[in-house]
This record gives C-alpha cells, sequence and structure tokens, in this order.
C-alpha cells in the first residue's frame, strides 16, 4: 500500500523515495538510520548482561517492520533550477546589453494572486515561481518566461524618480504596455539565440483565456498570442519559415485556437495593408 501510494507525494516533496520491510532481525536498520543506532549498542550490552536484558524486556528492542526514507540530496542538484534559471537570465541580460541590474530568484512556492505590487517593478527583481517553472520545458520556454520579465523590469529603471513614474503607468496601463513587453521579448529572445516561438508555446500554457477585456488591464490571451505572431511574421519570418516547433502539441493548439485571427493577418499580408488589425 505504501508504495503504491507514497511515490505520489513527488509533487509535494521531491526526492527518491524508499519503502523497506523490515524485521528485528534486519541490521539495515540500525547499521543505516541514526535513529536505530541505540538498538544496536543496547542489543550489545543486552547479550553481555543477563541482568539488563531482564531489565528491559523483549519489546524495548522491538523495531518498526516498516521504514519510509528519502534519499539526500546533493547541493548541486537543490541548486540545479536556480543556476539553470541564472545561466539563462544573464544570457539574455548580456546579449541583449542592458545595462541595468536585475537578479533572478526562484521560489518553490505557488504564486498567488494579491492585490501588491510587483516586485519586478519595485525591487528590480524577476521571481520564478514553482507553478510557472513546472511549465517549463526547455530552455526556449524559460528564456520565454525570463525576457518577459526583464521586460517589465527595464521600465522601472526609465524615467523620473528613478522610474517611479514609469512604473506606475506600467501597472495602471497595463494594455499598452503588455503589448509592448510581448514585443521586446520576442527581440530579448533573438538576440540571445532563443527561438521566439517559445514565447508563444508558454503563453498558450500558462495563460487562461477570459471572456472579455473591455473593463481589464490586460489583453485577451488570445489578442498576445495573435500579436507575438504578426510581429514574428514581419521582423523575423525565419523562424516561421524554418518552424522547429510545427510539431509542438502547444504550439499546434495555438495554430487550431487562432485561425480566425491569423486569416486576418493572411489577408493584411496579401493586400499590403499598415492597418492594425483587431484581433478577437
Amino acid at each position: 500500500f505504501l508504495k503504491e501510494t507514497f511515490p505520489f507525494l513527488q509533487n509535494l516533496r521531491l526526492g527518491q523515495w524508499s519503502v523497506l520491510q523490515l524485521g528485528n532481525n534486519n541490521r539495515l536498520k540500525t547499521s543505516d538510520f541514526e535513529q536505530y543506532e541505540h538498538l544496536a549498542y543496547l542489543s550489545a550490552l543486552t547479550a553481555e548482561n543477563a541482568q539488563l536484558a531482564a531489565a528491559l524486556g523483549n519489546d524495548y528492542l522491538v523495531t518498526p517492520d516498516v521504514v519510509i526514507y528519502r534519499d539526500l540530496y546533493k547541493d548541486e542538484e537543490i541548486n540545479a533550477v536556480q543556476t539553470r534559471i541564472d545561466n539563462v537570465g544573464t544570457n539574455i541580460l548580456n546579449h541583449n546589453k542592458i545595462t541595468r541590474r536585475i537578479v533572478f530568484t526562484y521560489d518553490k512556492r505557488t504564486k498567488k494572486k494579491k492585490l501588491t505590487t510587483d516586485k519586478a517593478l519595485t525591487k528590480r527583481q524577476i521571481i520564478i515561481y514553482d507553478g510557472l517553472y513546472n511549465s517549463v520545458q526547455t530552455d526556449d520556454e524559460l528564456a520565454a518566461l525570463i525576457s518577459r520579465e526583464i521586460s517589465t523590469v527595464i521600465k522601472s529603471y526609465d524615467g523620473v524618480w528613478g522610474g517611479t513614474i514609469d512604473s506606475v503607468q506600467v501597472a495602471l496601463s497595463s494594455k499598452k504596455f503588455e503589448t509592448a513587453a510581448d514585443k521586446r521579448a520576442v527581440d530579448f529572445m533573438v538576440n540571445a539565440g532563443y527561438n521566439p516561438l517559445a514565447l508563444i508555446v508558454y503563453i498558450n500554457k500558462t495563460c487562461p483565456q477570459k471572456r472579455f477585456d473591455k473593463f481589464s488591464r490586460h489583453n485577451l490571451t488570445s489578442k498576445r498570442l495573435a500579436r507575438i505572431y504578426e510581429y514574428i511574421t514581419y521582423k523575423y519570418p525565419q523562424y516561421l519559415e524554418n518552424n522547429k516547433y510545427i510539431n509542438n502539441k502547444y504550439y499546434q493548439n495555438f495554430l487550431l485556437t487562432s485561425i480566425e485571427n491569423r486569416k486576418k493577418l493572411e489577408e493584411k499580408i496579401k493586400y499590403k495593408s499598415y492597418e492594425e488589425l483587431k484581433y478577437e
């Protein structure tokens, strides 16, 4: 029963779990587990002292039949996620010659939506929460996540009062700056050698579709994706011509759910229009 159930705790507490069925004569528990070391010591003493053995009785030496334990982690394993985030994030900063200081922090908690100020705007700190990181499958997708956050952070350095005014504008006028930040993220990714189509894949996986955005500070996810796709089409067409994501199921889902929006783009290209499309 334990072997069938405990592995499902993997999502809550990562590691290599073992379930062992032991008996009183099994030396594994006395030699490998600190909490049983005293039993081996007492067993040796009682073997030499009959009075002590009679005083303690057999019950004291009875040990559990089952031991469940998790193997130890090495420091490299514990820090692997943070190291990966730092490597990709710094790569993006360096290749885009971003002169502003930005730090990256991995947080194992899942982000909760609260009415709090975005730390990306106030502390120039990008926090990668575990819930979002779990949706990352490749370095391209991680670059998409980080590039989008960097695109927000750099605005906190612009303008008067150390970027305070621009930070407020970003927070209060999210639709306008959201579109600009998405496009900037595409540029960051390309400059750092990452595939910008991963931004479409990542957003398609992680951002839900609301019913409407008329009274929202954010665009519908379908509109965001369509604008990103249009931006890549015009500025970086080589990624669509040699599309490495064409067989990616998440990208295929985007293609399936964006048929009408992509038809609008095809018409715009066909008639060489400069009109700003109204995506749905």
